[in-house]
């Protein structure tokens, strides 16, 4: 690349989902309500878990972490692209998006692990119900959710170092509405491979790791529950898991295939999927574990006749 082109970046341009001004006006109305909604549903289940003494277990202490996961993971990203839009600019410093790309990567690591324990969670009190108390103690509850954090920043800070490593020269215009690893990457000048092997053996091991411990203890789960005799046994048992199932289910199935393959492949359908699992994801979760919840929907009817 000749010496012309050698301009360093510091700023990128985030062109936005559709790059048509009259789209934008549509995506920027969808995404104010979306992030409203999110926020508002979250802190709702996060009310509702500290205000019932009943709720105080393990399962919605996992729960109420996973709130504050998916109020962080879209405030990462939304509350750029909707001030952006609002003061007409498009623009994004350099270190604005690294810091992007760093919480990005951590908050949505943190849902896998978070889905995981709470995997766990459900393997203990179906498999052992009678040793749950003793095996999720309160110690060893906190202690998951710290590892889990560790584990996940560590992970994003290696990422974001890489990242920061490559060179940007003069194409800096980024057609998403946040700064995503993978955009990113295509824009360097520099050679990637490190930073797709990265993406392949660390990243792949972050990712699949959680998702292992998931398919493992729902395997259990499955064979104790077949061995049950009665029908009410087997509703009981599965409707524990089944509101954990759809929100892995949606957040693994558009996750799943877009960070496993290299950055240059990169499509407008993986800008979708990553839509789906940072804004729509964080968005539902609270309405499935609402409506498919007893405990979580009497403890709201309590705090709205409360109030």
């Amino acid at each position: 690349m000749d010496g012309n082109n050698q301009t360093m970046v510091t700023e990128f341009l985030l062109l936005g989902l559709t790059g048509q001004s009259e789209k934008e006006e549509i995506v920027f109305g969808m995404f104010l309500w979306m992030y409203l909604v999110t926020i508002s549903g979250n802190l709702l289940i996060m009310l509702a878990i500290s205000c019932d003494p009943h709720l105080h277990t393990p399962m919605y202490f996992f729960l109420a972490n996973l709130s504050t996961v998916d109020i962080s993971a879209p405030s990462v990203t939304v509350p750029k692209a909707l001030v952006n839009h609002i003061v007409g600019s498009k623009s994004i410093s350099y270190s604005e998006c690294m810091t992007q790309i760093y919480f990005f990567i951590a908050f949505s690591n943190m849902d896998g692990f978070l889905l995981s324990v709470m995997a766990y969670d459900r393997y203990v009190a179906i498999c052992h119900p009678l040793h749950y108390t003793l095996m999720m103690r309160p110690r060893l509850c906190v202690l998951l959710v710290a590892i889990s954090w560790i584990i996940t920043n560590l992970h994003a800070l290696l990422h974001t170092l890489l990242m920061v490593r490559l060179t940007f020269c003069s194409h800096n215009a980024v057609h998403h509405f946040f700064c995503d690893p993978y955009p990113i990457m295509k824009l360097s000048c520099s050679d990637t491979f490190i930073n797709d092997l990265m993406v392949f053996t660390i990243g792949g091991l972050v990712f699949l790791t959680p998702f292992t411990c998931i398919i493992v203890s729902y395997a259990y789960i499955f064979s104790k529950v077949l061995k049950l005799q009665s029908a009410h046994g087997i509703r009981k048992a599965l409707s524990t898991c089944g509101s954990h199932l759809t929100v892995v289910s949606l957040f693994y199935g558009s996750i799943l295939g877009i960070y496993m393959h290299p950055s240059s492949t990169y499509t407008v359908q993986d800008t979708v999927a990553t839509v789906i699992f940072t804004v729509v994801t964080p968005m539902v979760n609270p309405f499935i574990y609402s409506l498919r919840n007893r405990d979580i929907k009497g403890a709201l009817r309590k705090i709205i006749l409360r109030s």
